[in-house]
């Protein structure tokens, strides 16, 4: 599904990613992307989706080198990043933030729309309410439904637990699971240990390079992830 093969990135002089190489499998439900604040994991997604131009290396998504392809033209392949503060459209319903997630299969629409309303029935109870009164966790259960309303293969979440109340981030971890059932996740999350007690394959990114690499539950027996990143 995803081939990136030694990806630099900067903003200007400033180098943020080096030689990143990562690979993920058609078979693979979720895979996580951990380490420290400030280390590029952000940056990764954002090149990945085409927001950001990498200075060298390769990105191939479903068998598509995508290195000339806009951000509109990566979700069309099937990647959907739903990015670290949500960016939903606070002024608008629940209802017209889906609406805006389907842009690109409106004939499909209403089939997608009763599949996220399953998923996330508080979704349908609050359809009407503007998207900017809801409680952390139903944003983020929204941009998570607006992402799926893309119809992805496979869906990038950014800290989907972030600034979220313990019991509310392990509701959004219980839906990730759900998901995966279905499509597959490329998950960057400060929680690692639930990242990784989710994860088929994992990554270590640390000072903008891929340091280690395994299955989660390799990741979780790792002396060095289990003292840097794990309490105890």
């Amino acid at each position: 599904m995803l081939e990136v093969e030694d990806l630099n990135v900067g903003y200007g002089d400033l180098q943020v990613l080096w030689d990143v190489s990562m690979t993920i499998a058609e078979d693979d439900d979720v895979v996580a992307l951990v380490g420290p604040n400030g280390t590029g994991k952000t940056t990764l997604m954002k090149t990945l989706s085409g927001i950001v131009e990498p200075t060298s290396g390769r990105i191939e998504l479903f068998g598509e080198d995508t290195a000339a392809y806009d951000a509109d033209e990566i979700v069309s392949l099937g990647f959907v990043q739903v990015s670290e503060g949500r960016n939903l459209f606070g002024e608008m319903s629940v209802y017209e933030n889906l609406r805006m997630g389907a842009y690109r299969h409106r004939d499909e629409f209403e089939d997608t729309l009763e599949e996220v309303y399953e998923m996330f029935p508080v979704l349908a109870e609050r359809r009407d309410q503007e998207a900017g009164t809801l409680s952390g966790g139903e944003q983020q259960m929204l941009a998570i439904g607006r992402g799926l309303m893309s119809q992805p293969d496979l869906l990038a979440l950014d800290e989907p637990s972030g600034a979220l109340a313990p019991q509310l981030a392990e509701r959004v971890f219980e839906k990730i699971q759900q998901i995966s059932d279905d499509v597959t996740v490329l998950l960057v999350e400060q929680h690692v240990d639930r990242a990784l007690g989710l994860a088929d394959r994992a990554y270590l990114l640390e000072n903008g390079r891929i340091t280690q690499t395994g299955t989660g539950e390799e990741m979780l027996e790792s002396d060095h992830v289990r003292k840097a990143y794990l309490s105890g």
